[in-house]
């Protein structure tokens, strides 16, 4: 690794405030599958009850939250015997309490999985539970309990923390109430994913990623306008790479600042087109300058890659490239799509720099780049790039290469995009990171109608769903779908997707 301690120490000095919110439950309920969809009926308020060995209550916070229970029990009956042994188990939607995490063996681990036990020696008392979770929904089950008393729960409440600033929320000003509503959902999804750093997911990996920030970040300009904290990220990943200066895919934060040591060739690159929007936005020179080498550089080491026919070379080592939570996705056309998009933003970034010379090398090597892909990837009877030594076609391929401008014409770009939905072998999207690029690479094309009625179609199918926040996968159809091996580890509020927040007001929708 190499670190550069006067990038973190700019980083350290950026970590923003916990604001802390004190969020009671507003009902006690049942949850209940019917028809196919999972709900929760009202039932008796738990103040109300005493509970045994074997009962259960549910309590519902109204909507998502990150923080800190406390739990106040008491017992009536007999003076108590024995402890109470308890479950408590957190949910962000109420289908995670249908899943039993003894059965899971996925690859992610079970660690992750909410819920804990503890044993209640002395009641009266009250129980503030150390690790921080991510819920709407608190299940306390008794696990066992003597015959002589029953359990009560006096009350609950939970520290619900977050660094967003609301006094800062700008409004959103659109006048369709369906994509105001949508607007709401991404806020509060941006929201819980604003702490220390922006973190992908509260609930999982809780960490500094950087495809994730440079989506926040989009985000952020339109709501909570917190440019700093999108510095603090910038620098956090520049102060910490690898040997050969490659920006890490991923950081954590405590107990100090330490990169991953994951590498893909995207997120490296995102590094480049996160600095260019953020000094679009700020024009804060001091990043700029502290930052520049950092942003280029990642461009010369994705060149490293390419083939002799000027194209990013295939590889099949997982996770080289990320693009879609997809295993069946060939990379290939996306990370040259990927790639030429980075050229754009590090042509800019010189210009900005005052290196005429290589803003000018940027754009012929993106033009070069562009020849080199539409000869060697371009299908000319279908309009399509195709990708890998199959030539397989798939919506991230065309995404990609519309925004990194492969197409010789916004008709071109529109042409390939709407070719998609007669192909029914072409390779399909699975998460809304994924999406997020399909709606861009629309407005790209002069399809900016059709990118409104996407949105309000994916992220309202969320919406129809009972979301919150919005989830870290999501496709229509498939419920079940993990890339983990299970649903019990799914994220149900991820930061890469709160993009109709972005594209509602950055539009003006």
């Amino acid at each position: 690794m190499a670190r550069t301690e006067r990038l973190l120490e700019k980083a350290r000095a950026l970590f923003p405030e916990l604001h802390r919110e004190t969020v009671r439950p507003i009902r006690t309920v049942e949850p209940v599958f019917r028809d196919g969809r999972y709900g929760a009926e009202a039932a008796e308020d738990f103040r109300n009850r005493t509970l045994s060995t074997g009962d259960s209550v549910v309590l519902d916070f109204g909507d998502h939250e990150t923080g800190y229970l406390t739990i106040r029990f008491s017992s009536e009956g007999a003076h108590p015997d024995a402890p109470v042994w308890i479950r408590v188990r957190f949910a962000e939607r109420l289908s995670e309490f249908y899943e039993n995490a003894e059965e899971y063996a996925g690859w992610i681990s079970k660690a992750w999985i909410q819920e804990t036990q503890a044993h209640l020696d002395v009641l009266p008392c009250e129980v503030t539970f150390p690790r921080r979770y991510a819920f709407r929904y608190v299940k306390l089950e008794v696990l066992d309990c003597s015959t002589r008393f029953s359990l009560k729960v006096e009350g609950a409440e939970a520290t619900a923390v977050s660094s967003a600033d609301e006094s800062a929320l700008s409004p959103c000003t659109s006048a369709d109430p369906e994509l105001v509503e949508l607007d709401r959902i991404a806020v509060r999804t941006l929201h819980e994913c604003m702490q220390r750093v922006f973190e992908d997911g509260p609930k999982r990996d809780r960490r500094l990623w950087m495809g994730d920030l440079r989506l926040e970040a989009l985000v952020s300009y339109e709501t909570y306008h917190a440019d700093a904290m999108v510095k603090q990220g910038l620098y956090l990943f520049a102060g910490d790479t690898d040997a050969d200066g490659q920006i890490a895919s991923n950081l954590f934060i405590a107990p100090q600042i330490e990169a991953d040591d994951g590498r893909m060739f995207d997120y490296s690159l995102f590094f480049t087109t996160a600095l260019r929007d953020y000094y679009a936005r700020t024009g804060d020179r001091e990043a700029l300058e502290d930052l520049y080498e950092t942003a280029m550089h990642q461009v010369k080491l994705a060149e490293e890659l390419l083939g002799p026919d000027g194209v990013i070379r295939d590889s099949d080592v997982m996770g080289w490239c990320f693009v879609d939570w997809n295993l069946g996705l060939n990379k290939q056309a996306s990370a040259q799509g990927i790639y030429l998009y980075a050229l754009q933003a590090a042509a800019e970034l010189a210009e900005w720099k005052g290196d005429p010379e290589l803003a000018a090398s940027m754009r012929k090597r993106h033009a070069d780049g562009v020849r080199a892909v539409r000869e060697a990837l371009l299908d000319t009877a279908r309009g399509v790039f195709v990708s890998g030594a199959a030539g397989q076609v798939s919506w991230a391929s065309q995404c990609w290469l519309v925004l990194g401008g492969a197409f010789a014409s916004r008709e071109e770009a529109a042409a390939a995009l709407l070719s998609l939905e007669q192909d029914k072998n072409a390779e399909g999207m699975v998460t809304p990171y994924m999406y997020h690029h399909y709606i861009q690479a629309l407005i790209d094309a002069g399809l900016e109608e059709k990118a409104k009625a996407v949105l309000k179609e994916y992220w309202g199918g969320m919406a129809a769903d009972g979301a919150d926040t919005f989830f870290e996968l999501y496709r229509p159809g498939h419920p079940d779908e993990s890339p983990y091996g299970g649903t019990i580890v799914n994220s149900y509020c991820h930061a890469w997707s709160c993009a109709p927040a972005y594209f509602i007001r950055h539009y003006q929708w």
